[in-house]
């Protein structure tokens, strides 16, 4: 099969001149190209110019979580044989990661090769803003361009309601383009389907935020399972039990993504800059550079806090994400546990001589 064919078969999934360059060593062996369309139970269909195949990722380090197979991977194929095993995947340009659930210190890959990352928050239940920054950090941090895509807008039928909850995102998610989205009357698809012709697009969020009904408002026809949330706390069932890719009529490709419960950081200390990045421009101004923005002189951060430039609700969500980005990391940098640990004991003996110098005030 020529180089032509190759291109022309696998261009609607992405491919181009850079990742046929990075296949080129392959090609000699009589290797195929594909990009992987799903995972499941140690195998995967991978799409090739010879059509969808199925195959072994067995050869792929199967015990490293970080190395793993996953969907959005450009693999390297063997032509046939009984099983058929992907004998490599090219180098990631973007990897969308987070923490397993486990007490390891593991990170676990949920997409590759990522240009856009839609996070979807259904206005059918109370907005978590929080959980929105947890997820725009971990965006960031993947090397994609995140948007929020504010679901089920039409169950906010009040424009003067829907204006505030937008400029509410808008305000968590600086620099990140927020749009309300309605499978039911179509309002902001046409925007979301312009961002998603631009690459491949990863689909998140929470079970019941609409991924699949958006998913399929994307694709024009049913092609993912939905099924109701439940009505006391608005969550969903696991519609999407797998990652899947698929390609987009207008062009791209989409990543739907199982419901995600759990969404811990993962060594993400310049997404979270980047979501916070109002919070990274005001420590610039701080009287000192190592200031911790908790009772310094000339901190500029806690003086936006106490002019109301700044919510305390972000600084504090903040605080929390760089803390628990800082435990994972440590769970595998020495360094940075001997950091913690002499951060701890320099807040002790702080605390300390405060309470000893209470003391002499009472004596």
């Amino acid at each position: 099969m020529t180089s032509t064919s190759v291109f022309s078969a696998l261009a609607p999934y992405g491919w181009d001149a850079a990742w046929a360059d990075e296949f080129t060593p392959y090609a000699s062996e009589g290797l195929l190209p594909g990009r992987v369309l799903r995972v499941d139970r140690g195998q995967c269909d991978v799409v090739t110019a010879d059509g969808v195949v199925r195959a072994d990722t067995a050869f792929v380090t199967p015990h490293d979580p970080m190395r793993v197979v996953c969907t959005g991977d450009w693999a390297v194929v063997e032509p046939g044989g009984n099983p058929r095993y992907v004998r490599a995947y090219l180098p990631r340009r973007t990897a969308f990661v987070r923490s397993t659930s486990s007490k390891r210190s593991e990170g676990q890959i949920l997409a590759a090769n990522v240009d856009h990352a839609i996070v979807a928050v259904s206005l059918a239940v109370e907005v978590d803003l929080g959980r929105i920054e947890r997820f725009l950090a971990l965006a960031w941090e993947s090397g994609a361009q995140p948007v929020v895509a504010l679901t089920k807008a039409d169950l906010v039928p009040d424009a003067a309601t829907l204006a505030h909850l937008v400029q509410d995102v808008e305000t968590t998610a600086p620099g990140v383009p927020v749009v309300p989205v309605s499978a039911v009357d179509g309002a902001g698809l046409d925007v979301l389907a312009a961002v998603a012709s631009g690459g491949t697009s990863v689909l998140l969020g929470q079970s019941g935020a609409g991924k699949s009904t958006l998913a399929n408002a994307l694709l024009g026809e049913d092609v993912m399972d939905v099924q109701a949330t439940r009505d006391a706390d608005g969550k969903g069932r696991h519609t999407t039990t797998t990652r899947n890719l698929l390609v987009l009529p207008g062009g791209g490709v989409l990543i739907d993504t199982p419901g995600l419960r759990g969404v811990g950081l993962w060594d993400a200390e310049t997404g979270v800059g980047q979501v916070f990045s109002e919070i990274e421009e005001l420590a610039g101004r701080c009287r000192f550079q190592d200031c911790a923005h908790e009772s310094e002189p000339g901190c500029a951060v806690l003086a936006a806090i106490d002019s109301g430039e700044l919510p305390v609700r972000r600084l504090e969500s903040y605080r929390k994400l760089l803390r628990e980005n800082q435990r994972i990391v440590a769970k595998t940098d020495a360094r940075v546990r001997a950091e913690i640990r002499r951060d701890w004991k320099r807040k002790g003996a702080e605390g300390r001589a405060a309470m000893e110098a209470k003391r002499g005030r009472w004596q």
